[in-house]
């Protein structure tokens, strides 16, 4: 008989249960720091919540309060979620996910739930799982992202900054902007250092302190991750050493 169960990441359980994302390296550099920051971010509100299947990893949601998201968009009183992923599909493990943040943000009396998307990169949820659950599109940004929201009441939209060109003119040099949210940044950065040190050029390395810091320089809504040069984005995700060398190389 199938068994299902959640378990919510505390500090307490986070070791012996382990995060979700880059679970089979737990000694990486990438998966040390994002369970460091979740012990930080667990205290700030954040939820971190495993769907598993006959004791398997089969998905897991993280959100948190927006005051500390790190997501670049605005509002009050609203909960963020930063990422949804199932690996076993067609047995509305997503949905669930989304329905325990939902019920979470109806017990602390927010004003609703916020998801960023965007249809090019698997760093972020699928959007159609989204409005499957009732949330609405509200705002684009740049690069495809996209702002849908689940209001629980008549507060005020969130919105996205629309200052991302102005952004771009911060950075001549190639710089890498990040937080330690996502454990994939790690190797996204060394790629694009590699890529760099190919090209022969200098790389400069970001690690954004605080939510003030990421809504003032961040390149794009997702946050956690950002490569500009010569004024340009050069990525949002991670990219090979081969896809980040051919966009240098194209700029030097």
């Amino acid at each position: 008989m199938e068994s299902i169960n959640f378990v919510e990441l505390k500090e307490e359980n986070l070791e012996g249960e382990g995060c979700y994302c880059l679970r089979s390296k737990p000694n990486s550099h990438g998966y040390r720091n994002k369970s460091k920051w979740l012990k930080n971010q667990f205290q700030e509100g954040l939820k971190y919540v495993k769907v598993m299947e006959n004791n398997k990893p089969a998905g897991f949601i993280e959100y948190t309060p927006i005051e500390n998201s790190s997501r670049v968009v605005h509002g009050e009183n609203y909960l963020v979620i930063h990422c949804l992923w199932v690996n076993i599909t067609g047995k509305g493990y997503a949905s669930q996910l989304i329905k325990k943040c939902i019920q979470d943000a109806k017990k602390q009396n927010k004003a609703g739930v916020i998801v960023i998307t965007n249809p090019d990169t698997s760093w972020t949820p699928s959007k159609d799982i989204f409005i499957k659950n009732k949330f609405k599109e509200i705002a684009r940004a740049p690069y495809g992202f996209e702002l849908l929201v689940y209001k629980l009441g008549e507060a005020s939209d969130p919105y996205f900054p629309n200052d991302w060109e102005e952004r771009l003119h911060i950075f001549n040099d190639l710089t890498i902007l990040r937080t330690p949210q996502c454990p994939f940044v790690d190797v996204a950065t060394d790629n694009v250092m590699s890529a760099a040190n190919k090209v022969g050029i200098k790389a400069t390395i970001i690690d954004i302190q605080d939510r003030e810091e990421l809504l003032r320089i961040s390149p794009t809504p997702y946050g956690i991750y950002g490569v500009v040069y010569k004024e340009k984005l050069i990525s949002y995700h991670r990219l090979t050493v081969h896809s980040a060398y051919k966009k240098l190389k194209e700029l030097v």
